[in-house]
């Protein structure tokens, strides 16, 4: 069978290159085109018609300033959709572009699976009819997502969540600490892993804030997780702060690190994931804060909070994001042992409310099923 897949960030790539890896298992002879990036192409051994670093903009203002972008990638989406004719096309989160997507694929009657709800529990809440009207299954990786859509009179798919399965295979290469620090030019210092983020404008706003608690952890090294999308001299301003930065490392970063300093996003799980006491950072221009504060209806903005329900992780938002108020949280997660507990104990809870292994397996025997039972 035909899959063509659309993922538009860096966890997009992660989760569909694990679902194209599980899809080769039961269909020896499925093929793939896709917009993605380095791990999609690895896995179909195809380079993707749209690499993501053309397709990752953040914000309101961001995306204004890049409409004329965006619509040259979307143009270029659907012919190479039309192209390669496929029997299933999945779109992989990225809502504001796969909605729209989801929408014309249909109308050229082709067969539309969604995996990934967008957030629609958080706002633009009308969505829903498009999701409803436009995909033939949505597939979610958050618990509390069925719930929200039988609300909504519709039928939605738990799979479980991808990022379990993403981990528990890092973890099979991971080397031993001494062994990281060594390849790595480390120094023989305790690990607090600083994830600032796979876009320009996040490295921009919030490097910088991160950083400045160096000073106050001197028995402490601080190593940044780099992204692969980013150019290099993105990275420039480290120099000043004689730390270390890796690629292709992340989880083994978080998984020998003491806490972490981490952008709002799919990371926050993943620490949590990787059992990582974590301080959770936000900031976006001003412009685009104050207009989704108008239209944004959560508690929290960390998903292991949203998940539990509960604000188990310190989340520093916008002006809160200060560099004092980072190190006052960073020095509780190293010092106060009680508070740790606490939140490695909802970090286990966390982890059965996910589903267990196997999600990514999950989504492809659906796939697969959805594509061959027509």
């Amino acid at each position: 069978m035909k899959y063509y897949f659309i993922a538009g960030e860096a966890s997009g790539d992660l989760h569909a290159s694990n679902c194209m890896r599980e899809l080769l298992k039961i269909d020896k002879e499925a093929q793939f085109a896709f917009t993605g990036g380095d791990m999609m192409e690895e896995v179909s051994k195809r380079k993707a018609a749209i690499h993501i670093k053309e397709m990752a903009f953040m914000g309101f203002v961001d995306v204004l300033k890049n409409l004329s972008s965006i619509k040259k990638n979307f143009d270029r989406a659907k012919q190479d959709i039309l192209q390669f004719n496929p029997d299933l096309l999945v779109l992989v989160d990225y809502p504001g572009f796969n909605l729209r997507m989801a929408k014309w694929a249909t109308e050229q009657g082709l067969k539309v699976d969604f995996y990934i709800s967008p957030t629609v529990w958080a706002w633009k809440e009308k969505r829903v009819i498009d999701i409803k009207k436009y995909t033939h299954k949505l597939f979610v990786i958050l618990p509390f997502e069925e719930a929200f859509y039988q609300k909504h009179n519709h039928k939605v798919y738990f799979v479980g969540n991808p990022l379990i399965d993403a981990i528990e295979n890092a973890k099979e290469t991971f080397s031993d600490k001494a062994t990281f620090i060594k390849k790595n030019a480390l120094l023989n210092k305790p690990i607090i892993a600083v994830l600032p983020g796979s876009r320009v404008q996040e490295i921009e706003r919030m490097l910088k804030i991160m950083l400045d608690v160096t000073l106050q952890f001197k028995n402490y090294q601080f190593v940044v997780a780099g992204a692969n999308n980013l150019p290099k001299h993105q990275y420039d301003s480290l120099i000043k702060y004689n730390i270390k930065v890796v690629f292709n490392q992340t989880y083994e970063l978080m998984h020998h690190a003491e806490a972490g300093i981490i952008k709002s996003g799919t990371s926050t799980l993943e620490s949590a994931l990787m059992n990582l006491p974590q301080v959770v950072c936000y900031k976006g221009g001003g412009l685009s804060f104050q207009i989704a504060k108008l239209l944004v209806n959560i508690k929290y903005i960390s998903l292991p909070n949203l998940i539990l329900d509960k604000g188990i992780i310190k989340e520093l938002v916008q002006n809160d994001l200060t560099s004092e108020n980072i190190s006052k949280e960073l020095d509780r997660l190293l010092n106060d042992n009680e508070y740790k507990v606490q939140i490695l104990t909802e970090y286990k809870r966390l982890n059965e409310m996910l589903g267990g292994k196997g999600a990514s397996a999950r989504l492809a025997l659906e796939l697969y099923n959805d594509v061959t039972k027509n």
